[in-house]
């Protein structure tokens, strides 16, 4: 028997909040958050998809988690990380490097890492211009940006003044996609420039409030 659309709505909305507290608190990525938080609720392992939030929605709800707890606490973490992004973006400007992820959007807490894409004719300039500078790296690979369909980016990944830095490294041509904006509205991405501005707009608001 199906579920009523009112009841879908209610068990999404609480799946998303228990997976908001898991990625605020624990710092678990969305999948698993989303996941454990389906089975605590449901107490199933495959729920059926229309039963389970999307990224938007716990996003939301973990950006209202950070508003209810995270406090003076949350905000200044999140201001530290985006100017040691900053930094890095600013040392990388010859590889076109734009901000993504939870210190874009705000959300960022205490276990967040800066996730960054930079676009470059190849990888390995990228790999030997911190080489050169003697940054150690790690490499590894992350999904495209444009889904299953591309396939993976390498990653490198490094130390930032005790932040840990995640550079998705795409091809200069991938840039075009990168640009698009999305339809709801939302910057899934900003450049150095971008971020200045969303940084003093922050600081115009706390000074209004």
């Amino acid at each position: 028997m199906p579920i009523p659309n009112n009841d879908v709505l209610q068990l999404r909305a609480e799946i998303a909040a228990n997976a908001a507290r898991m990625i605020a608190q624990d710092g678990a990525d969305y999948d698993t958050a989303r996941r454990k938080a389906a089975r605590q609720v449901l107490g199933v392992d495959r729920p059926t998809p229309n039963l389970m939030p999307d990224n938007l929605q716990i996003e939301d709800e973990v950006r209202k988690y950070q508003q209810l707890f995270g406090g003076a606490g949350q905000a200044a973490r999140l201001q530290a990380l985006r100017e040691c992004a900053l930094q890095v973006m600013d040392q990388l400007a010859d590889f076109r490097p734009y901000l993504t992820g939870a210190v874009l959007n705000g959300t960022a807490g205490e276990h967040d890492d800066i996730h960054l894409q930079l676009f470059a004719d190849s990888a390995k300039e990228v790999e030997i211009y911190l080489l050169n500078r003697n940054v150690n790296i790690e490499i590894s690979e992350t999904s495209h940006f444009k889904g299953g369909r591309h396939d993976p980016v390498e990653t490198v990944s490094f130390m930032w003044h005790k932040e840990t830095i995640h550079a998705e490294l795409y091809d200069f041509h991938d840039m075009r996609g990168a640009l698009k904006p999305r339809a709801d509205g939302r910057l899934q991405r900003v450049d150095a420039a971008g971020l200045r501005a969303l940084m003093a707009n922050d600081e115009t608001l706390e000074q209004d409030e």
